[in-house]
């Protein structure tokens, strides 16, 4: 059984490639997915996304505002109602993106600051999103005391240290599709020293299709072609991929 620990389910092609999000599950079933995390990136948006989902037990969802929908509405009561729902078992996205808006920088900070108090006042994980900014998503966190909420470094292309620093934390690293592109060489020679027990799968949907899907949308089922590359990298097997990966969800974002 494997686990999509990040996907944006209200994001996919409900028009051309999908029914409806029972069709987007049945496919992920054929493909031995089980379980998913449906993460939202604006307040805007948690209402409906959740909507979508709700019918469905084996979906879970995060409730947060991503660091590039940081001028997005934000009212700091709506994010702790919201994320109060009991089918909320993460905070985020969130984190910090100097890559793209580094003119937000101070507004992305404030944010995360927020995101990590309310996660330790629900006692529920963060979903970490960082680019360009790794101090200071280590200081944000450290600061905050994140390692009481713990979380997660979801779709990680950091270096070794970072990895290292975030799981002294007590968080996991989550791996995308990234990890089967051929030019991510450093990437995989990072993969390869991580522990097991702290890393996670996930397709990022719609974006980020691993190969040989890339290119083209990517989906909750193609989650299995990033634990096949994982389980290359890690030299085990793909069994042991998805034991071990589907254990580590259920610990940080379900608690048992």
């Amino acid at each position: 059984m494997l686990v999509d620990s990040h996907c944006h389910l209200d994001k996919l092609n409900y028009n051309d490639l999908h029914v409806d999000v029972a069709d987007v599950v049945a496919k992920a079933k054929q493909a031995g997915v089980e379980q998913m995390l449906s993460v939202g990136v604006t307040l805007e948006a948690f209402p409906s996304m959740l909507a979508m989902i709700e019918p469905f037990n084996n979906i879970h969802a995060s409730c947060g505002v991503h660091p590039l929908d940081c001028e997005s509405e934000f009212d700091l009561n709506t994010f702790k109602q919201y994320a109060s729902h009991s089918k909320v078992v993460a905070i985020g996205e969130t984190g910090l993106d100097f890559f793209y808006q580094p003119e937000t920088a101070q507004r992305q900070i404030e944010l995360f600051e927020q995101h990590v108090t309310v996660a330790n006042e629900l006692d529920k994980p963060l979903i970490i999103h960082t680019r360009n900014a790794r101090v200071e998503t280590l200081d944000v966190l450290k600061n905050g005391h994140a390692e009481r909420c713990g979380g997660v470094i979801h779709c990680f292309t950091e270096d070794l240290a970072f990895a290292k620093a975030a799981i002294d934390l007590g968080f996991y690293i989550s791996l995308s599709g990234i990890i089967t592109f051929k030019q991510a060489i450093e990437l995989q020679d990072v993969v390869k020293q991580l522990p097991l027990d702290r890393l996670l799968v996930e397709t990022d949907s719609p974006y980020l299709a691993p190969v040989p899907h890339r290119g083209k949308e990517n989906q909750p089922a193609y989650v299995s072609e990033v634990a096949a590359s994982l389980a290359e990298l890690q030299q085990c097997d793909v069994e042991t991929v998805s034991k071990i990966t589907t254990s580590n969800f259920n610990k940080l974002f379900l608690r048992h």
